[in-house]
């Protein structure tokens, strides 16, 4: 089913330009509570994923993130440089670089769990459990899952 036509389509109607909106209030809100730690919400997703094991090198990060190998690398200089993550070369393969969290990294981390509901709740205040469970349904049918 074609949901646009040329005769239809309004920039600030489309999926795209609402999902860009979403994100872009989402990541500000976030960026501000997190401003405390010393992060950004992007570094945040880094920290979180390392924490929990879903990735322990640039590429993996760069895949689960959805972020260029470039960017990537800077975001990890910059934790590098805050204290938060170490890299050290793979004993196997020297051309792999292996990410760990710092104690400090651990300790930030560890805060996370206490921030992040409480911004995401407050942006989801006016949706019933019905609503939310939705919206999470139809955002995974988006993205293909």
């Amino acid at each position: 089913m074609k949901h646009y036509t040329p005769e239809n389509f309004a920039l600030t109607e489309s999926v795209g330009f609402k999902l860009t909106k979403a994100r872009n209030l989402v990541i500000a809100e976030m960026d501000a509570a997190l401003k405390e730690l010393d992060i950004t919400s992007p570094q945040m997703g880094i920290v979180l994923a390392l924490q929990r094991g879903l990735a322990s090198t640039p590429f993996e990060l760069s895949k689960l993130l959805s972020v260029d190998t470039g960017l990537m690398t800077r975001m990890l200089d910059k934790l590098e440089s805050k204290g938060l993550l170490e890299r050290s070369r793979s004993a196997e393969d020297r051309r792999v670089v292996n990410l760990a969290l710092t104690k400090k990294g651990l300790e930030v981390a560890g805060e996370l769990p206490n921030i992040a509901p409480v911004v995401l709740n407050a942006r989801l205040r006016k949706f019933t459990r019905a609503e939310f469970e939705e919206l999470g349904r139809l955002l995974d049918k988006f993205i293909g899952e």
